[in-house]
């Protein structure tokens, strides 16, 4: 390895401000809290590192995820090697990868740098098969995640309670959710058991001189002008975008408006806050009012495609939006969203139409393989960026070769950043093409010589024309089988079952619109009327699918290479060559950054952390040169969306530095021994409010291990109940020996009832526990009714047949089946932790054994209930008068029915009443006729 290759790992954190961070962290503990692009993950991997070249550590990373597991991994094997400490051993991964619990304790004995998904830590935590006294600190990734009901926030609060010599630190790059609330960065530093939070904008003093006192990188902003269609589209999109959030503010009054705006609609959480806002009146918002938040979203996704999207790919996603919004047969128009009646909603159809053809297409026309549509006249805008591109890449060869830099480290390749995967696949087929003429367009004179995608965009029209044949055949067969559904006549279906069947070159519409395989049939359909001769138009189209001499050659040499002199057909390509077309992914850039070493950057669309990490990127290394061209579309939706951002941002921080100055130190509760905060508990029940009489435990639930995937484990253990997780196969949580409990949120009860897991389920908690009992627990912050969940629970039929039981009436005939459960309400996971205090008071503690074993020893047994034929109690159940009192007093005061059938009414009404009494004696002694009554009392003597 040459010294230009470790360079980047020698100088890991060259700049001032990384290093002023580091030394503070290494400290003292705080919550960081630094702008996007800064470098988060350098600064947490140096400081790994620092304590992983120490030895004899156990540091656990959470809340990292996949990807930022591989880069930290990656950059201590780096650190490790360089710096060539024995006590160095890496990142180690505990996730669910099939790690039995043995490896775990081991691994945990052995020490190191574990990276742990919550569920697991939290699991080992409590189990003890991990001492929280033996971990050397903890650090935090995405500090901003960590809310009061979340696993971390649970593992912040027992490694805190058990350990106070060990380091903490938390780190976040996303500022906005520390302002949201009253109050809410001391909240989230109470959430994290820290005290002091530490802030570093972009206006940072040190940020500041750091990247602005090197050399800085040659910027150049190039604002390219969108097309008088695509403007015209966006105004359009923007009116519909404001008539919603009129409608909005006119059906609900009361609700704190003030965010809603057209600005806030460009955001990519505007739908998400107004859900959030209406989520608790759900249930009372109209039709209308929901309809207008899901219409928020496709309107953004609308101005999104407008900018990203091809005109051709445009105008198919308008058609399916068009599609998916038409009634279906028999149904009033009322339906429809309200934005589809606007006159700006025509404009966006028609405009989208005209800029990839002018004309009118009948599918007649497009069917017909042999002929071309007349009235077709393509017209096939291409997006402005991309003559643009090809302009900056020009400029950069012609850089390149007449200005080239001596002493530099750059590679000399040349990265185009975009926004998804769908820009970049649009991207490389457009560079693959650009210079590529159609079959016979060298002839004529009209022809613009230089970059064009004129080749990409006739092949994109064929493919949309067959596409739009078969989606219009799709859709009408559709329509026709449910027209026939409704009606219930299956007689005149169509024999020849060609329009039932989805077409052969039916494919799923991509974003980015790669284009597809090319056969005759689609060429003799997507077949385009172009100025010139018929004939010699299809012949021009022909020879554009006809494969290539390279593609040709490929196909007739494949499986025939000899693997012989292969210097002659493959080489590196050459980096000042080397074009990357990549997409942003956050942090994962900096790798991007460091393996290309691009001499030119291009952001095909904006992004304010990426200008970030090219500042970060070229103040680190000073001997690169790095030159960077930052398009956007002038006065559109993504310039707006870009600023907003910067200043949403720079906002958060301001607000964040004046809560830090007002805020008052945090002292928490975790400072407590739960056994202490057991005995300080008050019962205001006893008069004078004494305190409760200590007793040998602190109370105690059992939990499934699965449930801690909800919130509800972390409450409880915030009330001082000890929690006991175990692999459980009767019921999720175990309060007394006696109390049995499964929880479902209401989405989990209507998958349960759908699949018939929860009628199981109920019975094995019959079988072993006294009082079984159905937690039924809804989402905080939400509605409390099962009226949202209604069309999910139970469709609607499209004939006359009954209709499918609803959530309420499936979970009255489960109660009607197992008349001893139990069920309880809940509107949030604190209201349960609370119901379940009440329900431990003064019972006893459950054992976690025997909760384990339950289930598992058929030869266990469970309560008295166990020892009764589950056959006869049914039975017994199923006789007149015979309510659950009454049959548990029989179950116990006899020894079988055939006792009770042959007692008198006086010895009955001693035992359950006289009214009950005279009822089941009428029933045994009614008379039947035959062999009825011989087999009758022949099956009860049985049972």
């Amino acid at each position: 390895m040459t010294n230009d290759e470790r360079a980047p790992v020698k100088l890991s954190l060259p700049l001032e401000f990384q290093q002023d961070i580091f030394k503070e962290l290494r400290e003292e503990d705080e919550l960081v809290i630094i702008a996007r692009g800064l470098g988060l993950l350098r600064i947490v991997t140096n400081l790994l590192h620092s304590y992983d070249a120490a030895g004899n550590n156990l540091i656990l990373l959470i809340g990292a995820d996949d990807r930022e597991n591989v880069w930290i991994g990656e950059a201590l094997a780096e650190h490790a090697a360089i710096s060539m400490s024995p006590r160095a051993r890496g990142l180690s991964l505990v996730n669910t990868d099939l790690m039995s619990v043995g490896t775990r304790e081991k691994m945990y004995a052995q020490g190191g740098i574990f990276s742990i998904t919550s569920r697991i830590l939290i699991v080992d935590f409590l189990s003890g098969l991990l001492n929280p006294e033996t971990v050397s600190g903890v650090v935090v990734l995405h500090a901003e995640k960590v809310i009061a009901t979340s696993l971390e926030a649970f593992i912040l609060r027992i490694y805190r309670q058990k350990n106070k010599a060990g380091f903490l630190k938390a780190f976040s790059d996303s500022p906005e959710p520390f302002t949201t609330g009253f109050t809410p960065l001391t909240n989230m530093m109470k959430n994290l058991f820290l005290q002091k939070p530490a802030l570093y904008p972009r206006f940072h003093v040190t940020v500041a001189k750091s990247l602005e006192g090197r050399k800085k990188a040659e910027v150049i902003e190039l604002e390219v002008p969108m097309t008088d269609t695509m403007r015209d589209i966006q105004n359009a999109v923007l009116e519909c975008v404001e008539a919603s959030i009129s409608e909005l503010r006119k059906n609900n009054t009361g609700i704190e408006m003030e965010d809603w705006t057209l600005d806030s609609a460009l955001h990519r959480n505007f739908d998400t806050i107004i859900r959030r806002q209406l989520d608790p009146v759900w249930h009372r918002t109209s039709f209308k009012t929901r309809q207008v938040v899901r219409d928020l979203t496709l309107l953004r996704t609308i101005l999104h495609a407008l900018l990203s999207y091809d005109s051709v790919d445009f105008n198919r996603y308008l058609d399916t939006v068009l599609a998916a919004s038409q009634p279906p047969p028999g149904s009033t128009r009322q339906n429809q969203s309200p934005w589809l009646f606007l006159d700006a909603a025509n404009t966006i159809f028609t405009t989208a139409k005209r800029r990839v053809y002018t004309g009118k297409v009948s599918n007649a026309s497009i069917t017909d393989l042999n002929s071309v549509p007349d009235s077709l006249e393509p017209v096939l805008e291409e997006l402005p960026k991309w003559a643009q591109l090809a302009e900056i890449l020009q400029e950069i060869e012609q850089d390149a070769y007449f200005n080239p830099v001596v002493h530099d480290s750059s590679n000399g390749s040349i990265l185009i950043m975009c926004g998804d995967q769908a820009t970049c696949r649009q991207l490389r087929e457009y560079l693959q093409t650009m210079y590529v003429r159609p079959a016979g367009a060298e002839q004529k004179e009209d022809v613009e010589e230089g970059p064009s995608a004129s080749y990409m965009m006739r092949r994109k029209l064929r493919n949309y024309l067959s596409w739009k044949s078969s989606f219009s055949k799709v859709s009408a067969a559709l329509f026709s089988e449910n027209q026939k559904a409704i009606n219930g006549s299956t007689e005149q279906r169509l024999q020849s079952g060609k329009a039932s069947r989805p077409p052969p070159n039916k494919r799923r519409r991509v974003r980015g619109g790669a284009s597809g395989g090319a056969g005759p049939g689609r060429a003799e359909t997507g077949a385009v009327r172009i100025a010139g001769d018929r004939d010699a138009h299809i012949a021009s189209l022909m020879a554009e699918l006809q494969p290539t001499e390279i593609e040709a050659e490929q196909k007739t040499e494949i499986g025939v290479d000899p693997l012989e002199n292969m210097d002659d057909y493959y080489e590196l390509f050459d980096m000042n060559d080397l074009i990357v077309i990549h997409p942003y992914e956050g942090d994962m850039d900096e790798h991007v950054l460091e393996e290309t070493k691009p001499r030119y950057v291009i952001m095909y669309e904006p992004d304010a952390a990426f200008i970030r990490r090219i500042e970060v990127y070229r103040s680190s290394h000073t001997d690169r040169t790095v030159k960077v061209f930052f398009m956007y579309y002038g006065g559109s939706v993504e310039e707006q969306r870009y600023l907003s951002a910067v200043r949403r941002e720079k906002d958060a921080f301001t607000r964040l530095i004046r809560e830090r100055g007002n805020m008052a130190m945090t002292i928490n509760n975790a400072s407590l021994d739960p056994q202490e905060s057991f005995l300080r508990t008050i019962n205001t029940r006893i008069a004078g409010g004494g305190r409760l009489a200590a007793t040998e435990q602190p109370p105690r639930v059992v939990v499934d291990v699965r449930e801690f995937r909800s919130s509800l484990p972390s409450l409880l253990h915030a009330r001082s109940i000890v929690i006991v997780p175990c692999m459980l196969t009767v019921g999720d949580y175990v309060l007394t020996p006696n109390i049995c409990i499964e929880r479902k949120s209401v989405r989990d009860l209507i998958g349960s009832f759908a699949n018939g897991r929860l009628f199981n389920q109920v019975e094995a908690m019959m079988e072993h526990y006294k009082h079984p009992m159905l937690l039924i627990e809804f989402d905080q912050n939400k509605s409390f009714t099962l009226e949202p969940f209604s069309d999910l629970s139970a469709p609607a039929t499209t004939s006359g047949l009954a209709a499918v039981p609803d959530l309420q009436s499936k979970l009255v005939m489960l109660t009607l089946a197992f008349p001893r459960l139990k069920i309880i309400w809940s509107s949030s996971p604190y209201q349960t932790a609370e119901i379940f205090s009440e329900l431990k008071k003064g019972a006893d503690e459950p054992d976690p054994l025997r909760a384990v074993q339950l289930g598992l020893d058929p030869n266990l047994q469970g309560d008295e209930m166990r020892t009764f034929n589950q056959t006869s109690q049914d039975l017994l159940r199923a006789i007149p008068g015979v309510n659950e009192k009454v049959a548990m007093t029989l179950m116990l005061e006899t020894e079988s029915l055939t006792e009770v059938a042959n007692m008198e009414e006086g010895e009955l009404a001693k035992l359950v009443g006289t009214e009950a009494a005279r009822r089941i004696w009428r029933f045994f002694n009614r008379n039947f006729s035959g062999d009825t009554g011989e087999e009758l009392f022949a099956s009860l003597t049985q049972i």
